[in-house]
Formats: structure tokens, sequence, C-alpha cells
């Protein structure tokens, strides 16, 4: 049975109107496949959404893809920001890991966009699209697969339940997926014990486009430089800390803000409402099934620290929408694992280098012991003296393309930091003797 078969509602079912399952439907509309977005939301909240306090990074191979999506031009000038630089700072060192876009061939290392314009534009520019149809206030009550095709159960707005058939569901519903969930794929999820408490803040001092990691003891800071005098401004602390934080005044949390960044931006004040967030990265077992895949943060929930979250999406967009096509082109079924499985391949080999690598980075640079402090201090000073390894993450925020990753023979297991804090113990008389 393939995805002309009359009996299918439409040719993929996407569940989930964010930014993931919006570009998709997008994607596939530029290539004649008709898709159907269901989202438990009503149409005011996703034609309108709320300011979130999110500000997102992107790369220029994902200002690329939303050009080629007719996205990017969708966004306002002054809600753009460009991010030129960046500085990652331990503790109260004066002197950062510096990174730039020089010998890239780029005047950025990427852009900024707020969340809320992101979710704004992609609503927009699916509007009127014959081959997209949303259905909002439409909750997912189930999901099984039959022989030809996958099957949805919904309630709609009027509360009538009723069934859609396609040949291919998408799961976009979030890194919490109910979606995934009901597929059965199963996913590796990383509570961090911690929370982000983000808003943007007016300040006196000039951004100048550099966006600041600061890691201190107990928490981190991280600047995102917007247009206008301001900066997101986000704070990372564990989820009991969090709690009390945003309930300090106004006042309080600019000043203690403006320490932290050691007044390198001046006089600080709120300019927005701060929100919270819990920190919780997620990796799914499988990113395709049959009849089955995942989009966006459904099959990759990444940790902000490295700003790649809806990159991976867009990236995961651009790979299915394009294997999806050439399927619809060669008459192939759309939910076979023969069409998906290269998607699998080629996100997974996108993404897991990084979320590991990620959550290996977040490991060192919020354990407070003394062993990881030196750790990290010596590792900002050995990068920061290393072009080639500077180059190399440069070139993975301003390359338009995939990432060429080299095949790397098999290394040895590094040591684990608990491993390095008891040799350390083990050297120190007096570490020894209290323990």
């Amino acid at each position: 049975m393939t995805s002309s078969t009359a009996l299918h509602d439409t040719d993929v079912l996407i569940i989930g109107a964010g930014p993931s399952g919006l570009a998709l439907a997008g994607a596939l509309a530029d290539a004649n496949l008709r898709s159907i977005v269901i989202d438990a939301q009503s149409a005011q909240t996703l034609a309108d959404p709320a300011p979130d306090g999110r500000d997102i990074a992107l790369t220029h191979r994902g200002v690329a893809i939303l050009r080629r999506l007719g996205l990017w031009d969708r966004f306002p000038a002054d809600e753009v920001a460009p991010l030129r630089e960046a500085a990652v700072y331990n503790a109260s060192d004066p002197r950062p890991l510096h990174f730039d876009a020089k010998g890239s061939g780029e005047d950025e290392l990427g852009h900024l966009v707020a969340n809320h314009v992101i979710r704004r534009v992609s609503w927009e520019a699916v509007q009127g699209r014959p081959e997209i149809e949303v259905r909002t206030a439409t909750r997912v009550l189930g999901l099984r697969i039959e022989a030809g095709q996958a099957v949805v159960r919904c309630r709609g707005a009027d509360g009538g339940e009723h069934e859609l058939h396609a040949p291919l569901v998408v799961a976009a519903d979030s890194r919490f997926s109910e979606a995934r969930r009901q597929a059965g794929i199963g996913a590796q999820m990383r509570d961090f014990g911690r929370s982000v408490i983000v808003g943007r803040m007016a300040h006196t001092l000039p951004n100048h486009a550099v966006a600041q990691e600061c890691f201190h003891v107990g928490h981190t800071l991280a600047v995102l430089p917007m247009n206008g005098g301001v900066s997101s401004i986000v704070v990372t602390v564990s989820s009991d800390r969090a709690q009390a934080m945003k309930q300090w005044p106004d006042a309080q949390y600019a000043a203690w803000a403006q320490e932290q960044l050691g007044g390198r931006l001046g006089t600080m004040t709120l300019a927005e409402e701060r929100h919270l967030y819990p920190l919780v990265a997620v990796y799914a077992h499988r990113f395709v099934a049959p009849r089955v895949a995942l989009i966006g943060d459904a099959a990759v929930g990444m940790h902000p620290v490295t700003a790649h979250g809806y990159n991976f999406c867009l990236y995961g967009v651009d790979v299915l929408g394009a294997l999806l096509a050439n399927a619809r082109r060669d008459g192939r079924d759309l939910g076979s694992l023969e069409v998906l499985q290269p998607y699998e391949a080629e996100h997974r080999r996108e993404t897991f280098p990084i979320y590991h690598g990620t959550n290996a980075v977040v490991g060192l640079f919020t354990d407070d012991g003394e062993p990881a402090r030196l750790l990290r201090q010596a590792v900002i000073r050995v990068a920061d003296r290393l072009p080639p390894l500077k180059s190399l993450i440069t070139q993975r925020l301003t390359r338009s393309g995939p990432t060429p990753w080299p095949r790397l023979p098999a290394l040895p297991t590094p040591p684990s930091l608990s491993s390095l804090t008891a040799l350390w113990r083990a050297r120190s008389p007096t570490r020894a003797r209290g323990a």
C-alpha cells in the first residue's frame, strides 16, 4: 500500500504544531506532500504565542535551512540579533576562552531570535497552504500501526472522537513526547537536578554582540546579546535554589547578575519577566520505527549550554523532508523503514557526538569539587592556545552544510571525573585523613 492510497486522509500526520512540526509541514508542502498537523493548543495561542524568555541561537546551517523553507525573510529585522563573538569564563578569572568568526568567511558566529517570534512566524508561514491542514484544540488519544498505515485516534474541539490514517506519523510534540511513548520508542533522559531562569535585562554598557558563558561555583550565567541595549540572561542553578531566586525582587536579581558578570555590561535592570524551566536532556533510543519518525525535541532534547536544540530540529527536518520527497518521486512507501532508516543514520551521526559531548562538558563545568575546578581551568587555558580546536568549534557554527564528522578509531575510555577525584584525594595526605 503506497502513500497515494485513497483510504489515507493525508500523506503524513504530524503530532505537534510547534516550530519543528510546522517546519516539516512546510518542507513537505514544497515537495507537494500533504500533511495534517495536530496540536492540543488553540489556534489563538499558536498564532500569537506569548514571550517565554527563551532566545534561540541559530547556526549558519540553521539559517540556510530557514531560508529554503521561506521562514528567514519573515523574521522582522529588529528581532534578529547578530552573534559575533563568544567568551567562556571560569569563576572570577578575567581571561576567557574566546571564539570569533575569523577565518570562516563569515562575519558572525550565528544569529539570535526569540523563541516566541520563531513560533509566530512558523505559524504564519503555513497559513493558506493547500497541502497543510492544522487541526488545533485536538488531542491525540492513541496511536496504532496497521498494515500499510499509521492510525491516530483524536478528540477534536467539539469533544468528538475520530481517527486519522496516513502512511507515516511524525512525533514533534516535545522532549516529553507522548506520541514517542505510544509508538513504543523509549528515550534516555538525564535530569540535571537544575533549572534555568531566563529573561532579558537592559544594561548601560554595550554587549558588542558577544555571548558570554560564565561558570561559577554553584551556578552558571550566560549572556545572549540581543539588539537595543538588552541581553538575554540565562542563570542555571540547582532547582531548589532556582525557585527561591525567581522570587527575588527585580532589583536584587539584577544587582546579583551585574556582580556575577563583573560589571562587564555596566548597570543592569530587568527588562522582561523572568521564566523558570527544569533542565532535562533527552535522547530517543530510536528516531524511526515502522511508519513512525521523531523530529525536534521528541528525538533529541538538548541541554541549552551549546545552543543546538532548535538547530538540530532544523537539521532533522532538512534530512527527513528530502528523503520523503525523494520517496514520493520514486513511488515508494513513505512509512517504510527503507525510506526512514537513512534519516535515523544521518540524524544520529549529526547529533550523537554533540549530545554526549555537551553532557560531558556540563558535568565538568558544574562540578564544584576542587579537582573539577582545576581541570576546567586547565581546559580553558589549553583550548585557548589550540587554534585547530577553536577553528573546529567555529566551523560547526558557521558552516552551511552537514558536519563532515571524521571517522575516528576507537579510543580508550577516558577516566571518569569520580576516578580523578579519588586519585586526587589519595595523593593528598590531608584529604586522605579527612576521608
